[in-house]
């Protein structure tokens, strides 16, 4: 570093946030601790800088705050000289813009407008916090703080509570490319899973012996228990990779990712069974809407919907989901249960309706004018 010249680093801090799940909680000691990373020096004097090891979670709707300190000598340095970049990075090293400030200027970007601000927690914070928490938020962020010709950067993981499920549509396995995939998982609530959601819901019991697209454009699947024609019964159990394949012509199922519900998914108690035009006609009258296979999944898994009776989705999948599992109820492990695409014109089965929370006011973030 060139003598004479202001010495910026800066170090990521990370918060330990009390989680809904009992088996992700922290301590209640722990709960709202911020932990700062030491800074040290080499034999040389330059600066070392170390990020926090591990990652902020919350879920779908909610708020987290993104954290980041720098520490700038000399001490008096002019602070508006000083520039904050929030940028979001894909695991195919993608860039996208998040947000940035220059002293009192501010600028939001894409889809963060309106959701995104500096946390202003005194000297040295860089910290942002995100409002109203999307399912498209999930992943890595950096954080850069510039002043004239330095800068130092570090990262930040984003994490979700959710839940992971495997899906194909009506007309079979193995019908969608890459981009239909990514087109299922959103009509149904979610989005593509990534590696990292798909190897912990393996770690949580996912077993699953149909290779699906994952959001990077690799080929996974599950193996909890080992057996023929799932990858050889000799194999340890894991998560089998097909590694990345062509995304228009190669054809697999998908596992689709979603986190929290904004509302809730109910069986419509009814005294007959429906068509899936009637039920859908059902819940249009019960000021709802048929549920969607990832509303299901969300509700089973973060409400702990738990119901023994075959109900219609708007897919026209027929499912029902069971939290405790017991005789006549379709085995003895949690999860929903799926009885597959029946005619649309049986009279056989219920419906599962979700309905939506009333729209609350967003809280807004920060937007600057431009030139920064």
């Amino acid at each position: 570093m060139p003598c004479g010249q202001p010495l910026l680093l800066m170090t990521i801090t990370w918060m330990a946030l009390a989680l809904a799940s009992p088996v992700t909680s922290l301590p209640e000691a722990d709960k709202g601790r911020r932990k700062v990373v030491h800074v040290l020096e080499d034999e040389t004097g330059a600066v070392i800088v170390q990020t926090a090891p591990g990652k902020v979670v919350t879920h779908r709707g909610g708020s987290i705050t993104l954290p980041c300190r720098y520490h700038h000598e000399p001490e008096s340095a002019d602070l508006d000289r000083i520039r904050i970049k929030w940028t979001k990075v894909s695991d195919s090293l993608q860039f996208e813009d998040v947000f940035v400030a220059l002293g009192r200027q501010q600028k939001v970007f894409g889809s963060y407008r309106g959701r995104v601000a500096l946390e202003n927690m005194g000297p040295g914070d860089a910290s942002v916090v995100i409002h109203n928490i999307t399912l498209q938020d999930y992943g890595r962020y950096e954080c850069e703080v510039t002043n004239d010709m330095e800068d130092d950067t570090g990262f930040v993981n984003l994490d979700l509570e959710g839940v992971v499920f495997p899906y194909h549509p009506r007309m079979g396995r193995y019908k969608l490319n890459y981009h239909e995939a990514e087109a299922v998982c959103r009509r149904q609530d979610a989005i593509l899973a990534s590696h990292g959601q798909l190897h912990k819901a393996w770690l949580e019991g996912l077993d699953w012996c149909n290779a699906g697209w994952l959001e990077d454009g690799s080929v996974q699947y599950p193996i909890a228990q080992p057996r023929e024609h799932c990858g050889d019964k000799d194999t340890p159990p894991g998560v089998r990779n097909y590694g990345y394949r062509h995304k228009e012509d190669e054809r697999y199922d998908a596992f689709c990712f979603t986190s929290n519900l904004n509302g809730k998914v109910y069986f419509l108690k009814r005294f007959k069974k429906v068509t899936y035009a009637e039920a859908a006609k059902a819940c249009l009258r019960d000021g709802s809407a048929i549920a969607k296979v990832g509303q299901l999944y969300a509700a089973w898994k973060i409400q702990l919907l738990d119901r023994c009776e075959a109900g219609w989705l708007e897919d026209g999948s027929v499912r029902y989901p069971i939290v405790n599992p017991r005789a006549r109820c379709g085995g003895s492990h949690p999860g929903v249960r799926t009885l597959g695409f029946p005619d649309k014109k049986f009279r056989l089965y219920g419906v599962y309706c979700f309905q939506k929370n009333p729209e609350k006011s967003a809280a807004r973030g920060a937007h600057g004018a431009g030139g920064i």
